[in-house]
Parts: C-alpha cells; sequence; structure tokens
C-alpha cells in the first residue's frame, strides 16, 4: 500500500510524468478494446458503409475527447484563455503551447484504434465489400443472370460467411481487401511517424530561446495554480481551526479557563505555538468578505510578473529584481551578499 501512495504522489508532484502514463493506458485501452469487441457486419448494402467507416472513425473521435476530459491542463488552458487581462498580459504563443501538448497527448490512443482497426481489415471489408469486382476472382458464373441490385445484395453478405454460399469466392476477397486496409494501416502509421520526426527534427531549427520562454511560461501558469491551490487549502483549514476554537470559547467561557489551570506550562506554549501558527497561516484574511474580494481579485486582475525585493538597510525598499546594478558577472542588485572582508594575522615562532 504504501508503494502504491508513493507512486500516486510521485505521478502527482509529476505532471507530465502523469500525463504520459494516463496516455499509456488509454492507447493500451483502445487496443484491448478492439480485441474484445464483437465484430458484426449487417451485411446489408444499405448499413455496411455506414457500420464499417463508423467503426473506424468514432471510436477515435470518443478517444480523442476523452484525451481531453483526463488532461488537467485543460481547464489550466481554459481559466487562461478567458481570464481578463488585469496587470498581467496573455501570451498567445503560451496558449498556443500549452493546446498543441494536449493535442498531441490526445491524439495517442485514436492513432493507435486507426492503427489496429486496418490492420485487422474487418471494417474496410465490410465498407467495402459492395464496391468488388467479383468477376476477377475466378467463377464468372455466380453473377450471372442477375439484376444490380441483387449484385449488390450478394457482395453486401461477403464479410458474413453464414450468408455466403461460395466459400472460395468470399476467402479471396476478404484477403484481397484486408490487403488493401493492411497497407493502408501502414502508410498511416508511416505518416504518423514521419510527422512526429519532423516535428522533432524541425523544433531545434526555429529560435530555441523563443521555445524555452514558452514552455517555460506555460510551466509556470501550472505551478502557480496548483500552489494558489494548497494556499487557499491551508487558508481554509487554519480558518476553519481559529473559527471553531473561537466559537468553543464564546459558547463556554468558563471551560477554558479551567482547562488552563489545570493544564501544565508546557502544554499550554504548545497550544499558543499552534495558535499562533494558525493566525500567521490566515495571512490578515480574517473575513468572509475580505477572503472573497481576494478571490475576486486573483481572477480579475492578477498580479504583474515583476517581483520585488525587502533591500537590507532601508534603501530602496521594493525596487524591482531586473534593475541592473552595472556589477560584472551579471549580478542584479538585491542577489547579491554583502562579503565582508575579513583580516588575518599570522604569527611565526622560531622555537
Amino acid at each position: 500500500m504504501d508503494k502504491f501512495r508513493m507512486m500516486f504522489q510521485f505521478l502527482q508532484s509529476n505532471q507530465e510524468s502523469f500525463m504520459n502514463g494516463i496516455c499509456g493506458i488509454m492507447a493500451l485501452a483502445s487496443a484491448q478494446m478492439y480485441s474484445a469487441f464483437e465484430f458484426s457486419c449487417p451485411c446489408m448494402p444499405e448499413y455496411n458503409y455506414t457500420y464499417g467507416i463508423g467503426l473506424l472513425f468514432i471510436p477515435p473521435i470518443w478517444f480523442f475527447m476523452l484525451g481531453f476530459v483526463l488532461n488537467n491542463n485543460v481547464s489550466v488552458l481554459a481559466e487562461e484563455w478567458k481570464r481578463p487581462t488585469g496587470r498581467r498580459r496573455k501570451d498567445p504563443t503560451v496558449l498556443r503551447y500549452m493546446f498543441c501538448s494536449i493535442t498531441q497527448r490526445s491524439l495517442i490512443a485514436p492513432a493507435v484504434w486507426v492503427s489496429v482497426t486496418l490492420m485487422d481489415g474487418k471494417s474496410f471489408l465490410c465498407a467495402f465489400s459492395i464496391n468488388l469486382d467479383i468477376d476477377r476472382f475466378g467463377n464468372y458464373s455466380v453473377l450471372k443472370g442477375m439484376s444490380e441490385t441483387e449484385k449488390i445484395k450478394l457482395l453486401a453478405r461477403i464479410p458474413c460467411k453464414d450468408l455466403f454460399e461460395h466459400q472460395e469466392i468470399r476467402v479471396a476477397a476478404s484477403r484481397y481487401i484486408k490487403c488493401i486496409s493492411q497497407a493502408c494501416g501502414w502508410m498511416f502509421l508511416l505518416m504518423m511517424t514521419f510527422t512526429a520526426f519532423l516535428i522533432r527534427a524541425i523544433r531545434p531549427c526555429f529560435t530555441q530561446a523563443a521555445f524555452l520562454k514558452t514552455k517555460y511560461w506555460s510551466h509556470y501558469i501550472d505551478i502557480e495554480r496548483k500552489l494558489f491551490d494548497e494556499t487557499c487549502k491551508e487558508h481554509a483549514k487554519s480558518f476553519a481551526k481559529v473559527c471553531i476554537h473561537q466559537y468553543f470559547e464564546n459558547i463556554s467561557g468558563v471551560m477554558p479557563s479551567f482547562h488552563r489551570q489545570r493544564s501544565c506550562s508546557d502544554d499550554s506554549d504548545d497550544d499558543e505555538d499552534k495558535k499562533k501558527s494558525d493566525e500567521d497561516k490566515l495571512l490578515g484574511i480574517r473575513a468572509q468578505e475580505d477572503m472573497n474580494k481576494v478571490l475576486w481579485n486573483w481572477h480579475t486582475c492578477k498580479p504583474a510578473l515583476a517581483l520585488r525585493k525587502d533591500q537590507i538597510g532601508g534603501e530602496n525598499n521594493g525596487q524591482l529584481n531586473g534593475e541592473a546594478n552595472g556589477a560584472l558577472n551579471g549580478f542584479v542588485k538585491g542577489h547579491t551578499h554583502d562579503v565582508r572582508k575579513k583580516e588575518w594575522a599570522v604569527y611565526y615562532s622560531k622555537v
């Protein structure tokens, strides 16, 4: 149980590994679902094409949408896209990067389904059996004296071995169509692999600094949201503790004094420390209206991405970190520490 808990905590801390694991599980699930799926072609001219093509494309669409549903970054992307600008401007390149990353992961399971379906060839046989030229398979007497409607009905029964009488023609036609289906499957895999190769190979050809900037700020948006949620949880927990503690103190004023007289000094010190820690976690927000205002301001007007650092000794409190001080090696004011020179006295003895 501890191993599973450690694994779950690792996946939670590493969002990218977690999403890659989800994509792998979905890919395996798509292949397993197809193997467990009972393929039943209707063997009717009106429905064969719809059933075969629908089986080829509708499940991949479902897997694609499921990939978006299971990806936590979708809500982050939507929130960042729809939020008011406020003091922090929106970067379209970051939104584009997040959307492309989500889309790439969501396309894995649909690609596996399409590949497995084309390699199997049953849906292709069901969809295109009515388009076969059965004369090329050797037996010319099968279609003699049949009208065009009867020919189409006969060809529509090829995927169903129980309904088609001429097994030799059925086997030859099935192999022919499955061969074409497998060729399409290999072409699909080659196209997907070549596209992925081009994306990997072409990316370094463009400005690497722009890519790193986009990747950094996309990670920043995700991490900022997680830290904000954790801070809100800690504040809510401390708020509830203080609220409950004050409630019991107000409802019964005698009990706290009675317990204080009986408790030892160590316990009282520990309680005071815990109470102070809870008070500190409130961060000065002690009313429901104030908390609602803070949350509203966070949504409507997020702070600008220009951090400030307090200066020691009262020098220009609140200067931006980006202001350079002209020092060597690229040091920035506020980031260097004062190094005090020490004098050493060394005495030598002739003894």
